[in-house]
C-alpha cells in the first residue's frame, strides 16, 4: 500500500523509474525529449485481454497503473481509472492495470479474477506475481501510474493517491500529440 513499499531486486537492471529524471519527474509532463523507453511488460495471466505489449500498442496513450487488490490506497484511484477508461479508450488511451501483489493471497488467479469483476474493472490487467514489470518500471510503492506516450516513452509518473485532474491532463496532452 502507498507509505509501504517493496524493494526492487539489487540484481535487477537499471530500473526506468530510477534513471528516469529522478523524483522531479514525478507529477509534471517529461517532455519528450528528456523522456526514456518503456521497459516491456513481463508475462503473465491477463485478465479483460489478450497478452499485451507495449510495442503493439504504438500510436495510444498508455496508462501503466501498479497495483494490488488489498491496497486501500490503489481501491480509491479507481474511480478516476475507470472514468478515464470510459472516457478516453476510443480516442486512443489503453489503461493496464499490473497487479502485483502485496499479501499471499493476492497471488491468487481466482482471487484476483474475482477482485477485478467486482470492483468492475473493465480495462485489461496483468498478473505480475514475480514483480518482473514491477522491477522493470522501478516501482517502489502501490499505486503507481505511469503514462506513456503514442511511442512508448515515459512521460508521466505518480505515486499514491490524488493529482487526478493532473493525470488527467497529461492524458489529454498526450492524445493530442
Amino acid at each position: 500500500m502507498y507509505g509501504r513499499s517493496r524493494q526492487a531486486s539489487s540484481t535487477s537492471s537499471t530500473t526506468f523509474l530510477s534513471a528516469s529524471d529522478s523524483a522531479d519527474a514525478h507529477d509534471r509532463l517529461i517532455s519528450a525529449q528528456r523522456a526514456t523507453q518503456a521497459p516491456d511488460l513481463a508475462a503473465g495471466t491477463w485478465i479483460n485481454s489478450d497478452p499485451l505489449r507495449l510495442e503493439d500498442l504504438r500510436g495510444r496513450v498508455v496508462l501503466v497503473d501498479f497495483w494490488t487488490f488489498g491496497c486501500y490506497n490503489c481501491r480509491n484511484t479507481l474511480p478516476a481509472l475507470k472514468r478515464w477508461h470510459s472516457q478516453y479508450h476510443e480516442r486512443g488511451l489503453t489503461i493496464v492495470g499490473v497487479h502485483s501483489p502485496e499479501l499471499d493471497d493476492e497471488r491468487n488467479l481466482d482471487n484476483v479474477r474475482r477482485e477485478v469483476a467486482s470492483l468492475g474493472i473493465r480495462y485489461a490487467v496483468v498478473t505480475d506475481n514475480n514483480y518482473e514489470t514491477w522491477r522493470a518500471f522501478g516501482v517502489e510503492a502501490w499505486p503507481t501510474e505511469v503514462l506513456l506516450d503514442k511511442h512508448g516513452r515515459v512521460r508521466w509518473i505518480h505515486v499514491g493517491e490524488g493529482s487526478y485532474a493532473e493525470t488527467e491532463e497529461a492524458i489529454k496532452k498526450l492524445l493530442a500529440e
